[in-house]
């Protein structure tokens, strides 16, 4: 992103909320806070007319909900990137956003130094939440669907390589590029090329969706 200031959105129904953010957000030079939506409805004009890098989203709000609006997001070309906001961990909707492609949560109490942190994390295109935060937020989550979705993730898994499903595997278990490499033997480009390609098979957007893949899948 050479050296622009990351754009973000922030999106919430409280105003306070979104005060707060600019603030933290505003005061430092990497990142420029370029508007506010108060509703997820607000989210798709916004987007177009602010052209954000990172939308900070909330999840509970009036209209229409942090999650659908994170859906019909991360479905148009070149979106960007999604940060969902949260007040519980064990929130069943961060893991419906985290499926329809948001990159990570963060809590609403996180410390400021760690919001920035994430921010630009996300924008380099590092999705900040662990598979071992996911694993938690699926053990404090109850879910019907759970067979239903380890037969879909299987036959989604099986459009892949063997070599690629061994790094769908890896990253379900929360390997990063280089410790991937070292484990299968490859390079961290290669481990990268694997990666693109997998994102293209599945049609997904980033790699907390193919974790919680090879999560549903019952291969980690």
């Amino acid at each position: 992103m050479s050296d622009e200031p990351v754009r973000v959105l922030i999106v919430d129904d409280d105003p306070l909320v979104r005060a707060g953010l600019s603030m933290i957000l505003g005061g430092t030079p990497a990142l420029a806070v370029v508007g506010e939506a108060a509703d997820g409805s607000e989210v798709a004009s916004a987007v177009a007319q602010l052209r954000p890098h990172v939308v900070l989203m909330d999840i509970r709000m009036p209209k229409m909900d942090g999650l659908t609006a994170t859906e019909r997001l991360r479905r148009a070309a070149d979106a960007p990137e999604v940060l969902v906001l949260t007040t519980f961990e064990a929130d069943e909707y961060v893991l419906r956003a985290l499926r329809a492609g948001a990159s990570g949560f963060l809590l609403k109490d996180t410390p400021p130094a760690e919001i920035v942190q994430a921010v630009r994390r996300v924008a380099a295109g590092e999705p900040i939440l662990s598979p071992r935060v996911t694993r938690r937020l699926i053990a404090h989550v109850a879910d019907d669907g759970a067979d239903a979705r380890r037969t879909r993730s299987r036959d989604l898994l099986a459009r892949l390589s063997e070599r690629e499903l061994e790094v769908a595997v890896a990253v379900g278990r929360g390997k990063s590029n280089a410790e991937i490499g070292a484990e299968l033997f490859m390079s961290v480009a290669t481990v990268k090329a694997h990666m693109t390609r997998m994102l293209t098979k599945l049609d997904l957007n980033n790699r907390v969706q193919v974790a919680l893949l090879a999560q549903d899948a019952g291969l980690t």
